[in-house]
């Protein structure tokens, strides 16, 4: 891993959260990642599951975790299965955790080779009557894939048939968008890369440029800084392309006198930022440009005042519309006599602001949340409106990160560049 070491006091106390929410008699099992292939002999980069690594700090393949906190025999209460390393793996693979290493990362004593995990199992997997196990339950994710906890449900299923069966994932949907200090500190890290990353392409933006140099720009500093990586595919949307939500081409050439729309974020220690920015090719929005710029600016700010404990989802992003409503029609986009008549399930403003404002923000940059429950201090949430006009080839998005509060909200993102005087002083201090 690039990213400095976690104090392990977050997996012990996200453990501790975890099983204190489980019936009497419980034991769950958590699985690491698929290593998924590419192509050949190749697979992708690893990306650890979210909710092992919540639970057990450990960033490799090949990993599972039982959490048992009735089990009979103490030593297996907390139990971490690695991956056995050898010469071979040493000099093809690299590095693999001894278990000291995975003691100290993830705060388990109890650590055994994969290749005992069938028989500890089977030991004391009797004198549970309950079994947890852990699926993908994001809404926004639909199961094609059969992925590995999916597949070790069928072999537990087969094997031990009489258990009763629960979902880990409710438990995890609630405990999981509740940030701790450790994980505030490994999300403001993220955003200081990601803002360094945003100042560095602030200094290298010119006329001519493509977009693909610019994410080279993006991908140095974050790497430089230790982050993982990008936490999604950067977007760098010249002119047209930024009414694509999600281009991801990147491989056009930055005109003078269009805006480029950013949407890119660090991962740091598998927490992540999510950044969006629009700024003017040659350095100087035209007026046309900063009306739109400074209307996506209010809407955000004004949205970021609703971010507090108490709100739900849907009001909040139903007097968002309301406000970008009034800037729409504002900027000629919209007619008030039109928006009285709308059609209230179809809201006008969605012609020019068609996705959401704010999603929850954490392991995975969409986190794992439930959208009906209401806000709460120690949620981390993104502000991102945005504004896209088809017909003038202009795209504007602005987008912070947002951390709630008992006392109110504060933004993480405040140190990075957004009014449109001082993206321009920077892009022309050259």
């Amino acid at each position: 891993m690039k990213y400095l070491p976690i104090d392990n006091e977050l997996f012990i106390n996200n453990r501790k959260n975890f099983v204190s929410r489980l019936k009497p008699s419980s034991i769950a099992i958590f699985h690491s990642n698929d290593e998924f292939p590419r192509n050949g002999d190749q697979t992708h980069i690893f990306k650890q599951n979210p909710d092992f690594f919540y639970l057990s700090g450990i960033d490799q393949e090949q990993s599972i975790l039982i959490l048992f906190p009735e089990c009979p025999n103490i030593l297996y209460r907390e139990v971490l299965f690695l991956r056995q390393t050898n010469e071979h793996i040493a000099v093809w693979e690299g590095h693999k955790y001894t278990k000291d290493e995975a003691r100290a990362a993830s705060g388990i004593q109890n650590v055994y080779w994969l290749s005992e995990y069938d028989n500890i199992l089977h030991s004391i997997i009797n004198y549970a009557d309950n079994i947890y196990l852990n699926t993908n339950e994001n809404d926004g994710y639909l199961h094609t894939v059969p992925y590995r906890d999916m597949r070790m449900i069928s072999d537990l299923k087969q094997k031990y048939p009489l258990h009763h069966y629960q979902r880990s994932a409710p438990v995890l949907r609630d405990l999981r968008p509740v940030k701790s200090n450790i994980e505030i500190e490994l999300t403001k890290k993220a955003c200081a890369i990601t803002r360094d990353a945003f100042v560095r392409v602030l200094k290298f933006v010119k006329p001519g440029v493509t977009e693909y140099e610019i994410e080279a720009e993006v991908t140095h500093e974050f790497l430089r800084q230790r982050a993982t990586g990008h936490g999604y595919n950067p977007i760098i949307a010249s002119g047209k392309n930024a009414i694509v939500l999600h281009y991801n081409d990147n491989n056009q050439v930055c005109r003078d006198g269009d805006v480029i729309l950013f949407d890119f974020g660090a991962e740091y220690a598998n927490y992540n930022a999510d950044l969006s920015r629009s700024i003017p090719v040659n350095g100087r929005f035209t007026p046309r440009q900063r009306d739109v710029y400074n209307a996506v600016l209010r809407v955000m700010r004004a949205a970021t005042k609703l971010i507090v404990t108490g709100t739900l989802s849907a009001e909040y992003h139903e007097e968002v519309g309301r406000i970008m409503t009034s800037e729409l029609i504002s900027l000629g986009l919209l007619k008030q006599h039109e928006v009285n008549k709308q059609d209230p399930k179809m809201p006008l403003y969605k012609r020019y602001f068609m996705h959401g404002t704010s999603h929850h923000l954490g392991i995975d940059v969409h986190d794992y949340a439930s959208r009906y429950k209401p806000f709460e201090a120690g949620n981390i949430l993104t502000c991102e409106p945005g504004i896209y006009i088809p017909e003038e080839g202009l795209g504007i998005r602005i987008e912070n990160d947002i951390l709630i509060t008992e006392n109110g909200n504060i933004d993480l993102m405040a140190d990075i560049p957004v009014e449109a005087d001082h993206i321009e002083e920077i892009m022309n201090s050259r």
